[in-house]
């Protein structure tokens, strides 16, 4: 390893330190190797259990599985859950528009209404016939010019009533989509709920089973798959084409991040108290004045992309084949994020997880 990546690795390692999640932090250095166990003795004509080690990696990757599940619902979740809090505005406003039109219905017809009665007053006789009995050339000619405009307001009248119909029809139909939208949201929600309640409790029953020394072990075991992929990624040079600074609204979101450091990961939060990866990121960013979605896979999908040799603090890093994690670089092969349940917002590296692509907020 180059000196500069030394002087990053040394970097990385203070900023963990000072971390509230101590223990989470240390990820990037290298895990001193759990003791040997003694070999077991095997009765014969039994089988021989399979070694401790390889036995916990499997629990490990199990775990793992389960909480990338749980995080790709909890991705479900939140798009869900932003779909029928919009749906549901947009039904308010759709009634209040309904209402109005309504409204302005009856308002026509009293016009209309009044316009009738105006004319039974006068005998029933349509304006053009009471103009004809009219000997005053001058009255003549004013009826004239009323009539006209009487015709014209009528005219415009029927016209706005039968526009004001036809959009409160149309507003009836647009609030029953609406309705069946939201329906549909609040299914997909509910279904994610239980699928990330179901995957979190699994991996919780297999994290009970385990003694507390193979509880220690087992974070040995994600630390060190972390740091042997982050070594990977910085073995690649990568740091070497990585020079970009942050923009000033970058600069913000990341001081926000950084704040955050020691919450804990709850599914679903979006803060104060604590967050999930998605929630981290995305009100960072809020917080530089720069609204973006608030899932990871939507932030993936709608956001600008950009090359990892070109990324700078601030930029977002996707995570896995579905999108389903996110974290913040922060600079020097790092980033900042809310890694799942049971975990805190903490400093963890750039390369420590499958890199799906980098997006942008304020390109």
């Amino acid at each position: 390893m180059n000196r500069r990546r030394c002087a990053t690795a040394a970097a990385i390692s203070l900023v963990c330190a000072l971390t509230v999640q101590a223990v989470a932090g240390q990820a990037l250095a290298a895990p001193e190797p759990p003791p040997q166990a003694p070999a077991s003795v095997t009765v014969p004509g039994e089988m021989a259990p399979p070694p401790p080690s390889r036995s916990l990696e499997a629990v490990r990757q199990q775990i793992d599985a389960l909480y990338r599940q749980a995080a790709s619902a909890t991705d479900a979740y939140n798009l869900a859950k932003e779909r029928t809090e919009k749906q549901s505005a947009e039904i308010v406003q759709l009634a209040q528009e309904m209402a109005e039109g309504q409204a302005r219905i009856e308002d026509l017809k009293n016009r209309a209404g009044a316009a009738a009665r105006a004319q039974y007053r006068a005998g029933g006789l349509p304006p053009e016939a009471q103009l004809a009995l009219v000997d005053d050339p001058q009255l003549f000619l004013d009826g004239v010019g009323r009539i006209q405009q009487g015709q014209k307001a009528t005219k415009d009248l029927i016209a706005e009533l039968t526009q004001t119909q036809a959009d409160l029809a149309a507003y009836s139909k647009d609030a029953s989509a609406h309705w069946e939208r939201l329906e549909a949201s609040r299914l997909k929600q509910e279904k994610a709920k239980k699928e990330i309640k179901a995957k979190i409790a699994a991996a919780k029953k297999l994290e009970d089973k385990l003694e507390k020394e193979e509880l220690q072990h087992l974070l040995q075991l994600e630390q060190q798959a972390q740091y042997r992929a982050q070594s990977q990624w910085l073995d690649s040079g990568i740091l070497d084409e990585i020079d970009g600074r942050a923009s000033e609204q970058g600069r913000k979101a990341v001081e926000f991040a950084t704040a955050q450091l020691g919450k804990p990961y709850v599914w679903g939060a979006e803060g104060p108290g604590s967050y999930d990866c998605s929630g981290l990121t995305s009100q960072a960013w809020a917080a530089a004045g720069r609204g973006i979605p608030r899932t990871s896979q939507e932030q993936w999908r709608l956001l600008p992309r950009i090359a990892v040799k070109d990324m700078r603090p601030g930029d977002l890093i996707i995570y896995h084949a579905d999108a389903s994690h996110v974290g913040m670089y922060v600079g020097n092969g790092a980033i900042i994020h809310a890694p799942r349940p049971g975990r805190n917002v903490t400093v963890a590296g750039a390369g420590s997880m499958s890199i799906l692509g980098v997006v942008r907020p304020d390109k």
